[in-house]
């Protein structure tokens, strides 16, 4: 089935947006430590800004919303880059705090560790969030990230599914309380991590995805290989599963292929240095979806 064909359905990412740097780094530094790093390159980002991407350019509707900051000249870098990729409808409310702010720090071998500002993400509220929830309908999907704040995760996810549309919840970053949120939904992707804070909770989501980088994932018990690739940096895998998975599900495609769909688009993204700069392009989702 080609990206888009035959569906009227969208996908809606209700998360964060901001700002990445990206360092090359030999190894994390020690308390005390000022370590050198090479090749900082500096992108969009933010889980929510990057899954709502790869969904778009996987060619399906979709609606994003997300907080910028009061720094005009990061706000507008941000709405500019986004302008450019094609959404059904970008809201982006302005928050009375700094545009959100990632340092990511990558190791030889392409494992990442990331330090994140959050303020701007945690102002959303439901009021604001729930224009994007207009007309939500079965058929749709609901993309949501752990950046927001539980209050309004929580809001966000049991007004979609009241609405019927399928929800998806990537609890990334976790905070204790993300375990509570699982009955509002339909499929939640978590790391290795993730997944053991989540604990016996997990199972009250109605479909559960644990991903575990170079050993592919698990679905309800049931493994599902990784694509074999060299990885360069898994900065943004994650992200590009969860916006593969989000498109492939509004196409109506069953949930074991859209898992394999999310990861090849993973494993494209792993070949590739940094996290927005990595993502699949929509030339490549196309081909893959068309396959």
């Amino acid at each position: 089935m080609a990206a888009g064909a035959g569906s009227t359905k969208r996908v809606v990412v209700i998360g964060n947006a901001g700002l990445d740097l990206r360092l090359v780094v030999p190894r994390l530094p020690l308390a005390g430590e000022t370590l050198i790093g090479a090749e900082a390159e500096r992108a969009p980002g933010g889980k929510g800004l990057n899954q709502a991407v790869v969904a778009v350019r996987c060619g399906v509707p979709v609606r994003f919303c997300a907080p910028l900051g009061n720094d005009a000249a990061q706000a507008a870098e941000v709405e500019r880059r986004l302008a450019r990729e094609g959404f059904d409808a970008l809201l982006l409310p302005r928050a009375p705090h700094p545009t959100d702010f990632s340092l990511l720090m990558v190791l030889p071998g392409g494992e990442n560790s990331i330090v994140s500002t959050s303020a701007c993400s945690l102002s959303l509220d439901f009021d604001q969030a729930k224009r994007a929830l207009a007309e939500v309908a079965p058929g749709d999907v609901v993309l949501m990230q752990g950046n927001l704040a539980l209050d309004t995760t929580a809001a966000i996810l049991a007004a979609a599914r009241r609405a019927g549309a399928r929800t998806i919840f990537n609890p990334a970053p976790f905070w204790p309380g993300a375990e509570e949120l699982l009955g509002h939904c339909s499929v939640v992707i978590a790391n290795r991590l993730e997944a053991v804070a989540l604990g016996a909770s997990i199972a009250t989501a109605e479909a559960a995805i644990v991903t575990l980088g170079a050993d592919g994932c698990r679905l309800d018990g049931r493994v599902f290989p990784a694509e074999p690739v060299a990885a360069i940096d898994t900065t943004g895998c994650g992200d590009a599963f969860c916006g593969a998975l989000a498109a492939a599900l509004v196409l109506g495609l069953a949930i074991d292929r859209a898992v394999g769909l999310a990861q090849k688009a993973a494993a494209i993204t792993a070949t590739r240095p940094g996290a927005f700069d990595a993502l699949p392009s929509r030339e490549e989702l196309s081909s893959l979806f068309a396959s």
